[in-house]
């Protein structure tokens, strides 16, 4: 696996583990990187993710380039890792599958691109978007040593090697300032206990010629729905302050059951957007958005609803199952079916005017009400409709 990816999947691979073939990687986000060496600096970035209800995360990134020589012509890719333990492989001729609506818009004209399969870079050898000969490569099968659908297999000499689909373009720099607008979307991973992981490479943008991002904006947005999530609490974000710029949400620090020590911040959001902004900003690491069941599940404190989406069907870790109605204890005194058929009302900010309810959900970090939401299952996913049930 790259080991620049290690530190985001960590917690996806450890569910793999915990059961083989239950966990599911698509794909990761990615930044544009030059091909080669170059004179190109980001200077400013805007990188927007919106989380929905869909199963994808829509990625909108608005670059500024400064180019501090005479006008160029540059490679530029984007690096997509292939998928593993999904039944789908990433060698066709339309890009990776997991990765739609790819646009690349700079100085307000639409780029064209091409797609090839590349060899996974690590950190010590960066990706360098040579295509490779598909004619002396292809897929393992149930046959060979090894069967990762993230890798291939040389057919004389039966060497494995990761492998990723490049998006490559050309892209034009006039003197000075230069703006990108880069946008796709990609489905999301997911693994046991883990509802969803949204991983996204930083580190590539340190291969633009400042060495870093003069300045840095990053948003997660949820639009139409409301999710609660989690981000490893990595030193690169501790130089500022997480905000809530839109919408209703809130914002803390956990700890994680999986290491001693180890920090997440947790962000409730509906319809809103929280933002994260720096200078000078080096990513050591990358990142990915997690569902908070992954970081959650062994600690002593979880309880029924302590983790909730609208799009889940295990709303309870498998080890907290005590009953046919999958259930945790609690001693609030209120049946647990009561608790699940109420959580979809709870997500909406229903207020609650039983009082054993209201003091239940109250209790649950990602509550919030909202006095004005005007009762309604219109907007209710199918999951969500069957609970009640």
């Amino acid at each position: 696996m790259k080991k620049n990816l290690l530190s985001t999947m960590l917690l996806w691979l450890l569910a793999v583990v915990a059961s083989a073939n239950d966990g599911s990687f698509c794909v990761n986000g990615n930044q544009l990187v030059p091909v080669n060496e170059t004179e190109v600096a980001v200077t400013k970035e805007v990188l927007t993710i919106t989380l929905g209800d869909d199963g994808y995360a829509q990625v909108d990134v608005q670059y500024e380039f400064t180019n501090r020589g005479a006008a160029k012509t540059i490679d530029v890719g984007f690096e997509a890792q292939a998928p593993y333990n999904t039944g789908e492989n990433a060698l066709g001729a339309d890009g990776h599958p997991f990765i739609h609506d790819f646009t690349i818009t700079m100085n307000g004209e639409r780029l064209t691109y091409r797609t090839a399969v590349v060899k996974g870079g690590t950190e010590e050898e960066p990706t360098n978007f040579k295509p490779l000969n598909m004619k002396e490569w292809r897929l393992p099968t149930g046959n060979d040593e090894e069967d990762y659908g993230s890798s291939l297999v040389n057919i004389k000499t039966k060497e494995y090697m990761n492998y990723s689909v490049a998006y490559l373009f050309k892209a034009n720099f006039k003197a000075g300032k230069n703006t990108v607008h880069h946008t796709y979307r990609y489905q999301t991973s997911s693994g046991v206990y883990q509802h969803f992981n949204v991983p996204y490479w930083l580190k590539p943008a340190m291969r633009w010629a400042n060495h870093q991002i003069d300045d840095f904006t990053l948003r997660i947005k949820v639009e139409n729905t409301a999710k609660q999530f989690c981000l490893s609490n990595d030193d690169m974000w501790k130089g500022a302050q997480w905000r809530v710029t839109s919408g209703t949400g809130k914002v803390h620090i956990i700890k994680g059951a999986w290491e001693a020590g180890t920090e997440y911040v947790e962000f409730s959001l509906r319809n809103g957007t929280v933002e994260w902004h720096g200078r000078n900003f080096r990513p050591d690491s990358d990142f990915a958005i997690i569902s908070p069941d992954m970081v959650l599940f062994y600690r002593d404190d979880f309880k029924l609803g302590r983790f909730y989406d609208r799009t889940a069907t295990v709303l309870v870790p498998f080890d907290k199952m005590t009953g046919d109605d999958q259930s945790v204890g609690t001693t609030s005194g209120i049946a647990n079916s009561r608790i699940l058929r109420n959580l979809p009302y709870a997500s909406r900010g229903y207020v609650f005017k039983d009082p054993k309810l209201a003091a239940y959900f109250k209790s649950l970090w990602w509550y919030m009400p909202d006095p004005s939401w005007q009762q309604s299952t219109a907007d209710f996913t199918e999951e969500e409709r069957e609970l009640i049930k």
